[in-house]
């Protein structure tokens, strides 16, 4: 019977075929792809901050114009239109550029954000007009601002959601849930400058300006989670600031008023420069944090860049070597590789102890094979998935609740601050974390809904 060699199989060690070479530089050229245009998606989220942080400014202007019946403001409301439509018109060039000239740039949700924040300020123009002609009511003003804002700020969530890089993702995360903060202020602002420009405060103003804080609060929160301690500080100094200390201190005077109890209307430009103060501090940081973010992200390229460099490099000299006949570690005999089902721990320390040792006397870089590299970038992917994961975690939970407060409010008709506190106390009193609460609450929706349509 004629033998069968290994010649004659056909069979070579998988890891040294040119189909695995070219396999780990195409992962890794994929990985350069995928960081280059989350770059973009960066430059993008510096672009919509400036715009947000333009709209709130003419949203606050707005309202003390239309409260005050056209006597106050008019002149830098009109100069602040102007910048607002510098900053809208450089965001739309990048969009285009970024999205539309380059088909697949973004996935499904991101896209119907911007589609949404596009029509929005499509209207804008409109709603001026309504503001010019004091055809409008302050707060419905102030709704309509509030909906261009958060549909903006819909552009940032989503680009950090689809972020695949952990370093730049938990900066994402930090930076959206830093400029929701920044829009709860501007709101507060706001609501502060009608009830001001009112002369007074009634329950519902009180439970308004009471939520935001809160909601402020919460958004802080996850910011300094994820934020680096120099950020930290410098959003410890910006509440230590004598602007917001002096903001605080109206505050007090607002919650100390009796429903309805009047209060000087020329109180509206304090409160509307001590809280621009605090908001422009907050955006200084939120320009920090931009920056950072860019610098991040562009060196996440340099660092894959250098890293494709090397791995060319280290399969060019491994080409070079005449391996003896002592079989390197390849992945059908590595035991670190899931295979067996029920093979525990120990087994996988007895099955290295019998591994066969790579090949000696070769410098430790060349004595690396290909699997070597294969695995190294296996390995490092997996750590970045168990580092995204800690970073989405803060995003997935944002959703559960907004998805729950939506349960509560179409189901019972209750307000968004309303229903959130109701998700709040049944956090505490039952010692739960508010993101379980809120997924008890949408199961038990969805089963409602279920047995809706069945009956």
């Amino acid at each position: 019977m004629e033998r069968h060699t290994d010649r004659t199989r056909g069979v070579a060690p998988v890891a040294n075929t040119p189909g695995a070479e070219k396999f780990l530089l195409a992962a890794k050229r994929a990985e350069i792809c995928s960081l280059r245009q989350l770059a973009e998606s960066c430059e993008l989220v510096t672009a919509v901050s400036d715009l947000v942080h333009q709209l709130q400014r003419e949203r606050g202007m707005s309202n003390i114009f239309l409260a005050s019946g056209g006597a106050r403001f008019r002149g830098q409301w009109q100069e602040q239109m102007d910048l607002v439509r510098r900053s809208s018109e450089r965001l739309q060039r990048q969009l285009y550029l970024r999205y539309l000239k380059q088909e697949g740039a973004a996935g499904m949700r991101l896209l119907n954000s911007i589609a949404y924040s596009l029509q929005g300020l499509d209207d804008l123009d409109g709603l001026r007009v309504q503001v010019e002609q004091l055809a409008i009511a302050p707060l419905d003003s102030t709704r309509a601002f509030c909906r261009l804002i958060g549909g903006l700020l819909s552009i940032v969530f989503e680009a950090a959601d689809v972020a695949d890089d952990p370093a730049v993702t938990r900066m994402l995360v930090a930076m959206f849930n830093f400029m929701q903060a920044k829009e709860y202020a501007g709101q507060e602002r706001a609501w502060g400058a009608i009830g001001f420009a009112r002369s007074r405060f009634d329950s519902v103003l009180h439970d308004r300006l009471s939520h935001l804080q809160e909601a402020q609060h919460r958004s802080v929160e996850v910011f300094i989670e994820f934020a680096e301690a120099s950020d930290q500080a410098r959003w410890q100094g910006i509440e230590n600031s004598p602007p917001a200390q002096d903001l605080n201190r109206l505050r007090r005077v607002i919650r100390g008023l009796a429903d309805g109890e009047p209060i000087a209307a020329e109180l509206s430009e304090v409160w509307y420069e001590l809280a621009t103060q605090r908001i422009d501090c907050m955006h200084s940081l939120e320009d920090h944090l931009a920056g950072r973010l860019l610098d991040i992200s562009r060196q996440r390229v340099a660092e894959a860049e250098s890293e494709l460099e090397d791995h060319h490099a280290r399969i060019h000299a491994l080409k070079a070597i005449v391996c003896p006949n002592t079989s390197p570690l390849t992945m059908l005999s590595d035991p670190e590789v899931p295979g067996l089902y029920g093979a525990g721990e120990g087994a996988a320390k007895e099955a290295a102890a019998e591994c066969v040792p790579p090949a000696q006397g070769l410098t430790p870089n060349l004595a690396r094979s290909i699997y070597d590299l294969i695995r190294g970038q296996a390995h490092r992917i997996k750590q970045m998935g168990d580092e995204l994961n800690d970073a989405r975690r803060a995003l997935t939970e944002r959703k559960q609740v907004e998805r729950a407060k939506g349960v509560l409010m179409r189901n019972l008709g209750l307000s968004e601050a309303a229903a959130y506190r109701k998700m709040q106390r049944r956090a505490m009193a039952c010692n739960l974390r508010l993101a379980d609460v809120a997924a008890t609450i949408i199961e038990i929706g969805e089963k409602a809904a279920e047995k809706s349509t069945q009956a």
